[in-house]
Formats: C-alpha cells, sequence, structure tokens
C-alpha cells in the first residue's frame, strides 16, 4: 500500500516537473509564453479530477508555444476518460486552432508549409490522445476478461454442484429402490404373519414390525429428499410407547410441546430420543431406562440416562458413527450434545436445544 502511494506521487511529480522543465530550457523563461506553459504545468494535478476542465486551462500555453509539454499530460488523461470519438476529435482540432492561430498571425507561409505546419499540429495533438484511448481500451480489455473469469468460475461451480446434486438424487433412487423394496416386504409378510397366526403376541409383534417398516421407509424418503419434508410422524411420547411394547424399560418424565419448539428443534429432539434409546437396546440388555425433558427459559434439556446392563453387552463407544452423527444434527439447530458413562456403570446422553 505505502509502495502504491510513493509510486503514485512520483508518477505525479514526473507529471509536473518534466513540463516545467521543458519551459524553464526555452531561450526566453521569463516571458509569456514561459510563464503561461508554467501555470499549465502546475495545474495538471487537476486532470484527475476535471481533465476537460485541466486542458481548457492550457490552451492559453499553447497560444504562447510552450504548453505542448503539459497539453500531452491533460490529452492523455482526457482520453484516459473514454470520451466518445467526436469529442475527443473536437478537442484535437481545438488544440490544433490554437496553436495554429499565432504563426497564421505572424508569419506569412506557403501553402505547403502551411499543410506542413497543421499536419505536424495535429499529429502531435492527437498522438496523446490516441494512446490514452489505447490504454483505456487496454484496461477495458483486461476488466472485462476478469469479469468473463470470474462468470467462468462461478458457471463451472455451479455445473460442478448440478452434476454433484444429480449424482446424489441418482444414489438416493437407487438407495430407495434398493432398501425401499425390502422394507416393504418386511411390511407385507408382517400383515401377512399377524392375518395368519392365532398367538395375540405374534400378531402384536408382526403389527409393530409392520409400522416400524412403514415409518422407516418414511424417514428413508425424508432423508433422500424423495419427499416434502413434514413434521415427525409420532410423538416422543409414542416412541417411548413402542419401545415399552418391545420390552424395554422406559420410564418418561416431562413433555415436549410442539407449539413451543420449531419444526427442526422438535425433529433433532426425536431423533436424540431415538438414538439413546437404540443404544440403550442394543448395548445395555435388561437395563431401566429414564428420559426427562425439562424447557429451561429458553433452552430444551433432554437427559437420557441408563442402568448399567442386567449381563455382558457391547460396550458403547462415544464416538461411534450414530453419536457423532447425533451430534452434528444437534449442532445444526444451535444445541449441543454430551454422552459419557456415568459412575453407576450406565450411560447418559444429555441434549441442550434452543426453544426455537
Amino acid at each position: 500500500m505505502i509502495g502504491t502511494q510513493w509510486r503514485r506521487a512520483g508518477l505525479e511529480v514526473l507529471a509536473v516537473g518534466l513540463p516545467i522543465a521543458a519551459v524553464l530550457a526555452a531561450p526566453d523563461p521569463v516571458g509569456y509564453g514561459a510563464i503561461s506553459g508554467i501555470c499549465a504545468a502546475l495545474l495538471l494535478p487537476l486532470r484527475h479530477r476535471w481533465p476537460r476542465s485541466c486542458v481548457l486551462l492550457c490552451l492559453p500555453a499553447m497560444a504562447g508555444g510552450l504548453g505542448w509539454a503539459a497539453m500531452l499530460v491533460a490529452m492523455f488523461r482526457l482520453a484516459r476518460e473514454r470520451p466518445h470519438l467526436r469529442e475527443l476529435a473536437v478537442w484535437v482540432l481545438l488544440i490544433c486552432a490554437v496553436a495554429v492561430a499565432p504563426v497564421m498571425w505572424n508569419q506569412s507561409l506557403m501553402l505547403g508549409e502551411w499543410a506542413l505546419t497543421f499536419g505536424f499540429v495535429l499529429l502531435a495533438a492527437g498522438a496523446p490522445a490516441a494512446l490514452g484511448t489505447l490504454v483505456a481500451l487496454r484496461e477495458r480489455l483486461a476488466e472485462n476478461m476478469a469479469n468473463l473469469a470470474a462468470a467462468t468460475e462461478v458457471a463451472l461451480q455451479a455445473k460442478a454442484e448440478t452434476a454433484r446434486a444429480e449424482e446424489r438424487a441418482r444414489i438416493a433412487r437407487e438407495i430407495h429402490d434398493a432398501v425401499g423394496h425390502h422394507v416393504t416386504l418386511i411390511a407385507v409378510e408382517s400383515a401377512a404373519l399377524k392375518a395368519s397366526s392365532r398367538d395375540e403376541e405374534v400378531r402384536q409383534a408382526a403389527e409393530r414390525v409392520r409400522g416400524l417398516s412403514r415409518q422407516a421407509l418414511g424417514e428413508m424418503r425424508s432423508t433422500l429428499g424423495l419427499g416434502t419434508e413434514q413434521a415427525e410422524a409420532s410423538s416422543i411420547e409414542d416412541l417411548v410407547a413402542r419401545a415399552r411394547a418391545s420390552g424395554l424399560d422406559v420410564e418418561l418424565s416431562g413433555e415436549l410441546a410442539a407449539d413451543e419448539v420449531s419444526g427442526a428443534v422438535e425433529r433433532a429432539a426425536y431423533r436424540v430420543v431415538q438414538e439413546a434409546l437404540t443404544n440403550a437396546a442394543k448395548h445395555a440388555p435388561g437395563a431401566g431406562v429414564r428420559v426427562r425433558l425439562t424447557s429451561r427459559a429458553d433452552a430444551l434439556r433432554i437427559v437420557v440416562s441408563n442402568d448399567a446392563p442386567g449381563e455382558v453387552a457391547e460396550p458403547v463407544d462415544s464416538g461411534g458413527a450414530g453419536l457423532e452423527g447425533l451430534s452434528e444434527r444437534v449442532r445444526t439447530v444451535g444445541g449441543h450434545l454430551d454422552a459419557g458413562y456415568s459412575d453407576e456403570g450406565g450411560f447418559e446422553l444429555v441434549a441442550s436445544l434452543p426453544q426455537r
């Protein structure tokens, strides 16, 4: 940043200093031409904000014959502003007229000499305008190329994202077709078992399996994005009731009021209890499980704990994929999840979720 400022300051000193040096090198450094040329050079800093006014202020020095150096700088800056070519041509012709007028007034030249003089003046006035126009075009081209590169990058990212989305959709459809087929068969077989069995316990178990199969199929469709996401079909109370029916000793205290939490928080709370009950049934068979729901100010606290297992079971890995995924789901809604063994040898899962 500092280096750029020094560079700009150095260029400005050269833009003003060189025209002054050119004027001072003239034979008459105190005449009208020299004074007007120095004044024009000193006014050159105005070109950055008012380039047209700066060109006008340099015209008196052109009439004196020593304003060419300052005019070159002013015209170059004016052309950098990208004016219309007609406007730029008018400025060039005006400079030529002001520069040639004193010569026509004071000298008597032949036609060929007049043509040569006018051609030289036209070339001298048009050169900085042409150079400034080329620089402006180059800057515009560089800007357009940068914009094109940025647009191309955005388009490539969008294309890549579209490809990823299509691939995810394809995988989701394959999973749905493969797994959904087997889950549907489980539901059908359960219904058939219920209809053909005379044992009431078997009929109830078949009905539970059928209900779980239908719920699993619906949740898979929702998770894979193959249907509109809706609120959980069943509440935590229903989840606990099904766990009891399957033989798990579960105690539920407190309740989750659906009108006090958002849909995302409700689904996260449901998943927390579901994962905890699944882990308890798998890793602590025969142990009692307690589910406590507590609302504190703007936070919902869920504590699911189980006693030490009544028989040897596979230990719970707190870093398992299930708990990791559950922890990520809780974090997405702004909550926090802790899980670990208690002093009594049981396992406890604690989730804090925002009310909204």
